[in-house]
């Protein structure tokens, strides 16, 4: 699916007026960072947003790259947040707004400690600014007041879910449950999928006035793409090739993070190979390959990849079933799948 471009006075426009109404150097500062976390990235979900507007008939871009910059807003705060709480200083490569004001700490000659304590605090108000921010821009679109109710009651509940995914996510950190596969892809789903999917083909919906009976066959939709979205996320980061995704495939490992392929992993004969290096931060080169052999020979991985093909296989029977975003979905799913070479 061909990325659209985001209405380009909107999005940076935020950032800069957030700058030039800042009181004092550090409120500068901390939009000018805010502004630099946010540069990047595929753009995927204000894509989904418009190409689902426009397979429905929407007439009025403006509006919905309006709407588009919203979603994209709201992603943005999720990942000031999510670095928080992983305690990640970097994404896409650089410094995120928490590394870049550790640093600035460091800079001014604080303790590493304090300097930490300033970076996260940094990252935790520049995601209350942009999720503040993307409530404002939904609430200030320039359309009827029934349609602006209908997109906050969306971004309401989207907020409300991913917040409960995001936290059962951290408890599955915690190491003190075993979580089955089912259990992990609900995570999944409403850390993710929720806000990734559901939301904008939603809201193309709804600013499209398409009928409101269809709403719910998009978040279903939603969701199953959601799904395999992650899904393939969490292959990538134990078995993808670095130098072509650009993520880590030691990170996930080291971390401990409980993917659809460690729950897998769990009621299989593999399960003491992968629990002996799951969660080690000194986990080696070496030793994360005998992980991935024993994720392979138990049938994890192929478990997960047959997963991600009958989510994409689902979602396609669905899309079917709401018209003219059955192309849409069709464009997306070849490219989410265009990685492992795979054709459900």
């Amino acid at each position: 699916m061909t990325a659209q471009v985001l209405d380009r006075q909107t999005f940076p426009a935020f950032f800069a007026a957030g700058a030039a109404g800042a009181a004092d150097a550090e409120s500068r500062a901390l939009w000018d960072a805010m502004a630099g976390a946010s540069a990047g990235g595929k753009r995927l979900r204000p894509t989904l947003l418009l190409a689902t507007y426009d397979a429905l008939g929407g007439t009025r871009a403006d509006v919905a790259r309006h709407v588009a910059d919203a979603v994209e807003l709201l992603h943005t705060a999720f990942v000031m947040h999510d670095d928080v709480i992983d305690h990640d200083l970097h994404r896409r490569g650089r410094p995120n707004v928490s590394g870049a004001f550790e640093a600035r700490g460091r800079a001014a000659g604080a303790s590493a400690p304090r300097a930490h304590r300033y970076g996260q605090a940094a990252g935790i108000l520049a995601g209350d600014l942009a999720l503040v921010g993307a409530a404002r821009l939904i609430a200030t679109t320039d359309t009827d007041r029934g349609t602006v109710a209908r997109l906050l009651a969306l971004l309401d509940e989207t907020v409300r879910v991913t917040a409960g995914g995001e936290l059962g996510d951290v408890r599955l950190g915690l190491g003190v449950d075993d979580p089955s596969l089912a259990e992990v892809l609900t995570v999944e789903e409403h850390k993710t999928a929720v806000y990734s999917f559901s939301l904008p083909m939603q809201a193309g919906a709804v600013l499209a006035d398409a009928p409101a009976d269809l709403l719910p066959r998009l978040d279903r939709l939603g969701r199953l793409l959601g799904i395999a979205f992650q899904l393939q996320d969490d292959l990538l980061g134990t078995f993808g090739d670095e130098a072509v995704t650009g993520k880590s495939t030691l990170s996930d490992l080291r971390e401990g993070t409980v993917t659809a392929l460690v729950a897998h992993a769990r009621t299989t004969a593999a399960w003491p190979v992968v629990a002996l290096h799951l969660g080690d931060p000194d986990l080696t080169a070496a030793a994360a390959d005998d992980v991935r052999d024993a994720l392979t020979r138990s049938g994890s991985r192929q478990a997960v990849e047959d997963l991600v093909a009958q989510h994409v296989r689902e979602a396609r029977l669905v899309a079917r079933d709401t018209g003219p975003v059955a192309g849409v979905v069709e464009r997306l799913t070849a490219d989410l799948l265009a990685p492992v070479g795979r054709t459900p």
